[in-house]
């Protein structure tokens, strides 16, 4: 074909093609791949270091024309008169390839797609931004896409370009924001950022994804093409469960795990165990002590592990430390195999600094506020997001989604939902914005929770959510229609101070705190609450919880034993940090292990047992179910016994056939003759006492009481108990 050089220099200016090679350029498809002048039918591309490019058709291998180098700096550009599909076959100094034209392929995301983001409506993102391995024109490959709406120029950098900018910039979906780009012949498993000039042209550094589905493990900060492979879950019979439970009225006992410190392996340099490895472990061991959930430490991919995760950046990505994202979903499917729910701890409140993260993203304050009083947290050094923008809250919403549906995870429990209800917190005068109305309320943050909740129930029927809320705000669990912020749970903040302030005085000082035990009865049923001895409790110098208890090892056993009688004795869904089943006697290590030698010794083990069967009382006993969230099924058998340092509780079924009675004894002293009201006559059976010789007790107290007619505590008939030292005794009513 005879041209002029000028033909392949058509449509084109000469500041537009340096600022292309330069990679300064924001429109790259306005100068490459196929363009139409009239008659003449210009290809250009941009190949720096190729030393040779073919242009050649896809389905015959006939060659169209050979590139002609038009610029030094790797752009090459010929005619060509087919209007069929090509390909580029590049010949690098060491290697020839032959690929497809990125920049021959049309816009990618739809205009409803682009419409949904905007308004910060569409769920799916992480089927819609970040790296999709797919087809398009029957072409294998992976869609690239990213929010950045202030940017100049964006790129996509990996390993398969040697992480340079200039060779795959993308193309700008002006209405969104959205920068996107198809690359042919990717998979999944490529390492891949993105490379962002500011508006005023200056380099960013370079950017993991947002809505990367998977990453490098830490140090390492790449993202990582995740398959597009659907997983093949095995979990139908579960997740119809689920569905039907939306109450969740029954036992509900949650082992708390940080996956990383659960069990190290000491003869491989100490390191964490994998998915497939948790699974073997964990799943088993969780089992047999009988706990129905296992909630897990963010996962969310983290740069710093110093944060247990609570400061992540990948909010679409399992932690590269555990395994690909496939190997966590084995995971999660082997749990409800196992009957075992999988709660993660999600974190919309906040995010690190880390300038390769979310940090003025396109160089500006893109997911977080620019004034500090309202971006900045004090305590964490970290960024709050702007809930006040539409894509900041659908982004986070589209995060929860993803791991309830992609994943099937059961619930997520909100962390740090304090934080981001006041606009004070943590601040002093003159450090925060108050709303439009003057006040502290963040009015932004009521309204996400509103939304978050509401859709997860409409869409996710067979999840809940839990929020870590230590304040009095109210409704925090009631229904959203109803003024609520919709959460199905709330950990008991207060519950866990009160009691453990209690228990770690000496037993000859707790009569002067007797309501320390009994105050949480007053507001127990304001709320749907969960009971929670979490990992904040043993950290940061606050020892382990057999640390907190009073007395030589012995009493220090039996306060431990009897503080969990009590907790598995009263109102509320249960969860307890790993290591307090063992009655860890070190605080915990992020960078260590639990001490599982402690199993070795008889009364550690025997901590142990307690859990395993305290679980499984409260599993099998529907009087201990039906009161967690009911009043109607709770009552104080005794709660003003402050000189005994003597608690009761009364605890039925919903249609009353079944009692329990729970009496703890918080003194070394043994209660003999002990005398109690009850409200059934006939036969009390001892179905557990933490004192038993089984769990490391000194085996006193009785099998069984029979009610006498000796009126007690207003009642016509009453028992005669013998009770424990430092003990908690279960007893279940038999006509």
């Amino acid at each position: 074909m005879r041209y002029e050089r000028t033909d392949l220099m058509i449509g084109t200016v000469e500041e537009a093609l340096q600022a292309l090679v330069e990679g300064r350029h924001g429109e790259p498809f306005s100068i490459l791949g196929r363009h139409q002048y009239g008659e003449i039918t210009v290809v250009r591309a941009l190949l720096p270091g190729a030393q040779g490019v073919s242009v050649i058709e896809a389905h015959t291998g006939r060659i169209l024309a050979e590139l002609e180098s038009i610029h030094d700096g790797g752009l090459f550009a010929g005619l060509i008169g087919s209007p069929a599909p090509y390909l580029f076959r590049i010949q690098w100094p060491d290697a020839v390839q032959e690929t497809e034209d990125p920049y021959s392929f049309g816009p990618l995301l739809g205009d409803l797609d682009l419409h949904l983001i905007g308004q910060g409506t569409h769920y799916d993102l992480g089927r819609t931004l970040g790296a999709m391995p797919m087809e398009i024109n029957g072409v294998a490959g992976v869609r690239f896409a990213v929010w950045a709406p202030n940017a100049r120029r964006v790129s996509v950098v990996g390993d398969f370009n040697s992480w340079d900018g200039r060779r795959h910039p993308m193309r700008l979906r002006q209405q969104a924001g959205i920068w996107e780009l198809f690359i042919p012949r990717l998979t999944h498993g490529e390492r891949y950022k993105f490379e962002l000039l500011d508006s005023n042209g200056h380099p960013l550094p370079q950017k993991a994804d947002p809505v990367a589905r998977a990453s490098e493990a830490a140090p390492s900060t790449a993202s990582i093409v995740a398959s597009s492979k659907p997983f093949r879950w095995s979990d139908d019979a579960w997740m119809a469960r689920q569905r039907a439970d939306r109450e969740r009225e029954g036992a509900m006992s949650i082992y708390e795990a940080h996956l990383g410190s659960w069990l190290r392996v000491s003869e491989e340099g100490n390191r964490s165990l994998d998915w497939v490895e948790l699974s073997q472990r964990m799943i088993p061991y969780v089992k047999y002590l009988g706990f129905t959930h296992i909630e897990m430490l963010p996962i969310m991919e983290h740069p710093f592990g110093g944060s247990w995760g609570y400061q992540p950046l990948g909010l679409f990505a399992p932690t590269g430390r555990h395994g690909t994202p496939e190997d966590f979903a084995y995971f999660v499917d082997r749990c409800h195999e196992a009957g075992i729910g999988v709660i993660l701890d999600w974190v919309p409140a906040h995010f690190p600094t880390d300038m390769w993260g979310l940090a003025r993203f396109d160089g500006t304050a893109l997911y977080e506020h620019e004034d500090p009083r309202e971006g900045f947290h004090k305590d964490w050094n970290t960024l709050i997001y702007n809930l006040g923008r539409n894509e900041v809250k659908g982004f986070l919403i589209a995060s929860a989604l993803y791991w309830l549906e992609h994943f099937h995870v059961d619930a997520l429990r909100v962390d740090a939902v304090a934080s981001m209800l006041y606009r004070d917190y943590s601040r002093n005068a003159g450090e925060w914005i108050p709303n439009k109305y003057g006040g502290r309320e963040n009015l932004e943050s009521v309204e996400f929770f509103k939304h978050l909740n509401s859709i997860i129930h409409d869409r996710c029927p067979h999840a809940f959510t839990a929020a870590e809320e230590s304040t009095a705000w109210p409704g925090v669990t009631d229904k959203v229609e109803n003024g609520g912020l919709g959460f199905d749970f709330k950990w008991n903040m207060g519950w866990m101070h009160d009691t453990l302030h209690y228990m770690s005085d000496d037993p000859i000082y707790r009569k002067y705190h007797h309501g320390g035990m009994t105050f949480g009865m007053i507001y127990a049923y304001s709320e749907r609450f969960i009971l929670p001895l979490s990992h904040d409790e043993v950290v940061h110098g606050k020892g382990s919880l057999l640390g907190k208890m009073p007395g030589d090892h012995w009493q220090k056993m039996a306060n431990l034993r009897a503080y969990y009688g009590f907790m598995w004795g009263h109102p509320g869904k249960k969860l307890l940090f790993m290591g307090g089943e063992v009655a860890q006697d070190t605080e915990w290590n992020h960078d260590g292990s639990v001490v599982w030698d402690l199993l070795d010794r008889p009364d550690h083990a025997g901590v142990q047992r307690l859990i395993s069967d305290l679980n499984a009382l409260y599993a099998k006993e529907p009087a201990l179910q039906f009161s967690d969230l009911h009043p109607e099924g709770f009552e104080w058998a005794v709660s003003d016994d402050a000189e005994s340092s003597v608690y009761g509780m009364l605890r039925s079924s919903q249609d009353g056939s079944t009692r329990m009675l729970i009496m703890s004894n918080m003194t070394p002293m043994p209660r003999h003759d002990y005398r109690l009201g009850v409200p059934e006559k006939g036969r009390w059976e001892v179905v557990l006492n933490t004192d038993a010789g089984i769990y490391g007790g000194s085996n006193f107290g009785q099998t069984e009481a029979w009610t006498e007619d000796i009126p007690c505590h207003g009642r016509g008939q009453s028992i005669s108990l013998n009770l424990p030292p430092l003990a908690t005794v279960f007893l279940r009513w038999r006509a």
